[in-house]
């Protein structure tokens, strides 16, 4: 790459995973595993939602819009991962400008779909008859579509205040991806401003969704229970809050942990970025979607259909 914006390196060095190299099989075998079943369970959700009819409603809009999402957001993450684990660590200059604005467009969209879902639940359980009144397919589209375009555009602020720094000093970023915190600190300027922004716009608005978030099922469950008598129901909604706030926290808690502290960023980090780059993705058909009876009926129409 030519000198441009006092920069000379034309590559930058992916360390990886801290402390991988003793167990790189298994962990290949295993980041494998988890890239081709993320995959395979986010386009089955596809698939089945797209040509049934009775899946088309709010709640299986946003879901087919996060099983976008987490194809591209592991897609842009865990080649490089396993890339990484095999030795062959560098990224070209570019590449790392376009995986750090692609990871953040897509998991900054993910945040804010997350917290339409949340509220989307909300109203629909807690407020059934003000949900069919005011949930028409304009309002979701609208949503669906400004979580993807509040997540671009927060990215791309991001990218740009990144790489308008010099970067002529050491190039080894000590993560398996291109993200900003590791990133700004093989810049040869000051970085105040990039982390204010860092600690703002990304830790800050993360913590609030997540507050959002909680908020919305704790009401669920309060105001839900409250009005159903029955063992069984109550069950099933304690199950199914249960198992959406799980992935909510394996997505949230290390993503705020991270981003709340970008003064204190070390390479153990990226430990924790594993949790809502790869198992979050690999999480969510399995847990919002395939297990849903509706889900499963659908699904099981599919085959008949184009088996017999």
């Amino acid at each position: 790459m030519e000198k441009r914006n006092s920069s000379t390196l034309t590559e930058f060095i992916l360390q990886g995973l801290p402390h991988s190299k003793v167990l790189t099989i298994p962990l290949v075998l295993l980041f494998v595993f988890l890239y081709i079943f993320t995959l395979l369970g986010n386009i089955l959700l596809l698939l089945i939602v797209k040509p049934t009819s009775a899946l088309h409603t709010p709640m299986y809009f946003f879901l087919a819009n996060l099983s976008f999402l987490d194809i591209f957001l592991s897609s842009v993450t865990l080649p490089k991962l396993l890339a990484s684990l095999l030795s062959v660590k560098n990224i070209p200059f570019s590449g790392c400008v376009s995986q750090l604005y692609f990871f953040h467009f897509l998991a900054s969209s993910e945040c804010f779909l997350y917290t339409v879902m949340a509220y989307d639940r909300y109203v629909a359980i807690c407020h059934p008859f003000l949900y069919t009144q005011h949930m028409n397919w304009k309002l979701y589209m609208g949503l669906g579509f400004g979580s993807w375009l509040t997540g671009s555009v927060h990215s791309m602020i991001h990218t740009i205040l990144t790489f308008i720094l010099p970067f002529c000093g050491p190039n080894e970023i000590e993560y398996f991806f291109c993200d900003i915190i590791p990133v700004l600190k093989l810049a040869c300027a000051d970085t105040t401003i990039n982390k204010s922004m860092t600690l703002v716009n990304i830790g800050t608005i993360a913590l609030i969704c997540f507050i959002i978030i909680l908020t919305s099922y704790i009401n669920i469950i309060l105001q839900a229970v409250m009005k159903i008598k029955t063992v069984d129901a109550k069950r099933k909604i304690f199950s199914t809050c249960g198992s959406h706030a799980t992935v909510v926290l394996l997505f949230y808690i290390p993503c705020v942990f991270i981003y709340m502290r970008p003064d204190t960023g070390s390479s153990n980090d990226s430990t924790l970025a594993i949790f809502y780059t790869v198992i979050t993705p690999f999480l969510n058909p399995i847990i919002y979607s395939l297990r849903h009876k509706e889900v499963k009926e659908a699904f099981k129409k599919l085959i008949w259909i184009n088996t017999f």
